[in-house]
């Protein structure tokens, strides 16, 4: 790519599985700071998030993608998470082994999640909340749309049939592509790309991203660390009246949220180009003004430590 480098590398988790990992970087200049992005449900980063990582690293960033346990070409049944904060604890130990080598130490460590990544990003936040410097929140998976939830009843039967057969693909679901992707060629490679699960939602997954997500919308108010949500207002995957209430609720004293009339799910891939080109715009120049010299990163440490809520002394 242009003036970018792409590598790729497989790496084993706690479990002994293999991941694979990627990453984008500005070829001929020193990094801004580091990105890292967790993809969403079904998705996966060398293809999918290709475009992403591309844009962020000819902004000047390095870019850091892992494709999570049953997703993308990384081990296990394709399309199923057997538990969610052990894909949380894979993600959580690549991203920090990448931020503690030497080289990075003193660069501003960012998260970026798409989704069911968002949710990602936000419980990597909880696990250690003051060592992400900030976080972009792209149409997150705060809460599963009520049009896109099963009823009481079906999530109840599920729960109890997920304990018995969990990889089962019964999950009542509506075609989540066709509702998340405005533009039609984008929809196409998502749907010829076998690295994406296409299948039905299995049993256990099912349950562990509901989970989830309403784990996080009970804990809004948790959430400390600066960050920018962006939102399709047409999104009917993903609530953007949560986003709304993140933004709302979020402790943190610097937060910003962006929603986009007539845009859908997938902000930033599967809109026409000139929305893409605009969300991206908005994105790089919220990290762009937050971006602080290397130098000041201990300052700046030592003050988010004191400001958390969960840390400030009575």
């Amino acid at each position: 790519m242009d003036g970018i480098n792409y590598e790729e590398e497989f790496i084993l988790n706690a479990r002994g599985m293999k991941l694979f990992t990627c990453r984008w970087f500005p070829e001929y200049r020193d990094p801004k700071a580091m990105i890292f992005i967790c993809h969403g449900y079904a998705m996966e980063c060398s293809i999918s998030m290709r475009g992403t990582g591309t844009q962020l690293a000819k902004a000047g960033y390095a870019v850091y993608g892992i494709d999570y346990e049953g997703h993308g070409k990384s081990s296990g049944l394709q399309g199923f998470v057997p538990m969610f904060d052990e894909l949380v604890n894979d993600v959580s130990e690549h991203f920090t082994s990448i931020c503690e080598r030497r080289e990075n130490k003193t660069l501003m460590r960012y998260l970026l999640g798409e989704s069911m990544g968002g949710a990602v990003a936000l419980h990597l936040h909880r696990k250690e909340p003051t060592f992400w410097d900030g976080a972009v929140l792209v149409a997150p998976m705060c809460k599963i749309s009520e049009e896109m939830k099963p009823n009481p009843l079906v999530i109840f039967i599920l729960k109890l049939l997920g304990k018995l057969f969990p990889t089962w693909k019964i999950v009542p679901s509506k075609d989540i592509i066709d509702k998340a992707v405005k533009n039609p060629e984008w929809r196409m490679e998502i749907r010829n790309n076998p690295y994406c699960y296409k299948g039905k939602p299995r049993l256990k997954t099912g349950i562990e991203l509901l989970k989830a997500s309403l784990d996080i919308q009970t804990s809004l108010e948790e959430v400390s660390l600066p960050f920018l949500i962006v939102h399709g207002g047409d999104d009917s995957v993903t609530d953007p009246s949560v986003s709304q209430s993140l933004y709302e609720s979020a402790y943190s004293d610097d937060r910003s949220f962006k929603l986009y009339p007539g845009m859908w799910h997938a902000l930033t891939s599967g809109e026409p180009q000139e929305n893409i080109d605009l969300v991206f715009s908005d994105i790089i120049a919220w990290l762009d003004e937050r971006t602080i010299p290397c130098s000041s990163r201990t300052e700046k440490e030592h003050k988010i430590g004191h400001d958390h809520p969960k840390l400030r002394l009575s």
